[in-house]
């Protein structure tokens, strides 16, 4: 039981007891920092029912706790507030009943609850991956798992943007340009080859419209008449037409850039149960237009375009289907939504990892489908998130002025490698674990940086910064981690036998509660959809574990009994160290 859960029903006992007066309710809040206490009850809202002042209201309850509640050893009170100090021997107990549950802190799922899907990636099939699908994919990727380890069932997923102008560019431009070019023949990696024909048409439409302008064209005539374009637009009407060649190619070019993502997500250690490919949904949705005309949802108008009206909602009116029948971005979501649940009968929410300017469409999606009456509706969450931004400034794709993923997180190994070398003490590596440590240091350097940033928030990323072995940071957690796995190497004795140690030095106490409240963390973290929270807490846990690093000795401890706890809270704050950071996708090295 967490504290909560203790002094709760205790503390309602006492109003009950002392001021013949039943309360439902208890609110607590962390004690601050310059007054004794491990945890404090607000006084206040209980002034509204019983008549007493704050201080001896306070007193009252402080003194019949101690009396009754062996957990509760003393109390002080100030101004409206009950600080509670609890004793020693409740966060032993505590101690050593979860010092060696592995899985501390993750709840198992029920089989009889609904599932969560949680969508991410969901790239485009002309291009690599960049920056932008880094935190897409770290935050998506670890908030699965942050809600998997909160006890429910989760399927990752996405939906890979496969078809339309856009990937009819790249195919078109290999096609002219391409001189067979492959993988194979290249070196290169598909998805990075296919770019390449992204930013050559965009090239070669540039060209074309400047020709067009110098011949008397404007701007925006230049832009629709370029041949290029037209080339384009014509492939695609040969695509939707089931053209065999250009299906082929479309295959081909297609595989290239899944075989290049393969890599990719292997290299960022995010993984996916389930695939959906726009090829195949582009046309869900239009059976359901039908349906929400039937129920009075949507409204026709004359030239035969279907809307929904959502203006009394404070929105606008949105179109579902054009006057030609044809299906739009929102059509398709709400089929592929629809879609999901048939394919997946146990799951009863979605969570959507999509960047914020796309804030306005999922609250009409959201909302379209309550309308529609589907019960799952309610369960949908939009992970909204800021972009990435560099001291350089915006990227382009079209203009090949992103920052790839997979070179990125080449320079965050190269970055950590230098700083690395530079503090000297690898000598006893070998070349294969230098370079897995390097890897390690690097990646959990860039997810940290990314993933401790609240999600609705933009980020300047920098690199150099990142990698720090001091603040905030993923090598300064990486460290702390491994100094714990050295300590437990040189343990020269059991230390797996029961402490008999009854009184805890001050900052024992205070490590015991930072691990306390671990599984809330993951609960918190789980319902903001916010890996932040448990990025945040870790760098909480490690600084606490550095402050009574500093403070007490460890191995060095003459009474045995200490230094056995010593060893065994060190040994627990390595173990939700590596789980925190399992959570947020980042591994932990024994050796740094």
């Amino acid at each position: 039981m967490t504290l909560p859960q203790i002094l709760t029903p205790a503390i309602e006992k006492a109003v009950n007891a002392l001021f013949d007066v039943v309360i439902d309710k208890v609110e607590f809040q962390t004690t601050r920092k310059e007054f004794e206490g491990d945890i404090t009850m607000v006084i206040f809202p209980l002034l509204k029912v019983v008549k007493s002042n704050p201080v001896e209201l306070g007193n009252k309850i402080g003194a019949y706790l101690v009396e009754n509640l062996a957990e509760v050893s003393r109390f002080n009170v100030v101004s409206g507030f009950l600080n509670i100090v609890i004793s020693d021997e409740y966060y032993l107990n505590f101690f050593h009943e979860i010092k060696d549950i592995e899985s501390f802190g993750f709840v198992t799922p029920n089989p009889e609850d609904k599932a969560v899907m949680v969508e991410y990636s969901s790239p485009n099939t002309n291009k690599p991956l960049h920056l932008g699908h880094v935190r897409n994919n770290l935050l998506g990727y670890s908030v699965a798992e942050i809600i998997k380890a909160s006890g429910k069932k989760v399927y990752k997923t996405q939906v890979i943007n496969d078809r339309g102008i856009h990937i009819c560019k790249s195919m078109l431009a290999w096609q002219k340009f391409g001189k067979g070019q492959t993988p194979e023949s290249t070196g290169l990696k598909g998805d990075k080859l296919v770019g390449n024909y992204y930013v050559a048409f965009d090239k070669a439409y540039k060209e074309e419209i400047a020709q067009l302008m110098s011949a008397g064209k404007t701007e925006d005539e230049a832009k629709k008449q370029a041949p290029i374009i037209l080339e384009a637009q014509e492939m695609l009407l040969k695509w939707e037409a089931g053209d065999e060649q250009v299906i082929e190619l479309w295959k081909m070019m297609n595989q290239w850039v899944y075989d290049g993502f393969a890599i990719s997500y292997k290299n960022l250690g995010v993984d996916f149960d389930t695939y959906y490919y726009e090829s195949n949904t582009y046309l869900l949705g239009k059976d359901v237009v039908q349906i929400g005309l039937d129920k009075g949802v949507f409204e026709k108008d004359p030239d035969g375009s279907v809307w929904i009206d959502l203006t009394e909602e404070g929105l606008d009116r949105k179109i579902v289907l054009r006057s030609d029948g044809t299906a739009v971005y929102m059509t398709q979501d709400i089929g592929t939504a629809i879609q999901r649940v048939k394919d997946f009968p146990d799951v009863g929410g979605m969570v959507y990892t999509v960047g914020n300017e796309q804030d306005y469409h999922f609250k009409v999606l959201f909302l379209i489908l309550k309308k529609l009456g589907f019960d799952w509706s309610k369960n949908l969450f939009h992970l909204s998130y800021g972009m990435v931004d560099l001291p350089s400034g915006k990227m382009k794709s079209r203009e090949g002025t992103v920052v790839d993923a997979d070179d990125l997180m080449q320079e965050m190994t190269d970055t950590a490698q230098k700083i690395a070398e530079d503090l000297g003490k690898l000598d006893t590596y070998s070349v294969e674990e230098k370079a897995k440590l390097y890897n390690t240091i690097g990646l959990g350097a860039l997810k940290y940086y990314i993933l401790k940033v609240d999600p609705k928030k933009r980020i300047l990323f920098n690199p150099e910064e990142s990698v720090d072995f001091a603040g905030n940071t993923g090598p300064f957690i990486q460290y702390t981690y491994a100094r714990i796995q050295s300590i437990i190497r040189k343990a020269n004795f059991d230390y797996n036998v029961k402490s008999s140690i009854n009184v805890m030095h001050e900052k024992e106490k205070e490590l015991v509660k930072q691990l306390e409240l671990f599984p809330e963390v993951i609960q918190n973290a789980a319902q903001h959809h916010s890996p932040a929270l448990l990025a945040n807490y870790t760098y909480d846990l490690v600084r606490e574990y550095n402050s009574f690093y500093q403070a007490v000795p460890i191995l060095g401890e003459e009474d045995l009994e200490k230094k056995i706890f010593r060893v065994q809270l060190s040994k627990k704050v390595a173990d939700v160290i590596s789980s925190a950071f399992k959570l947020l996708g980042i591994n932990v090295p024994d050796r740094m």
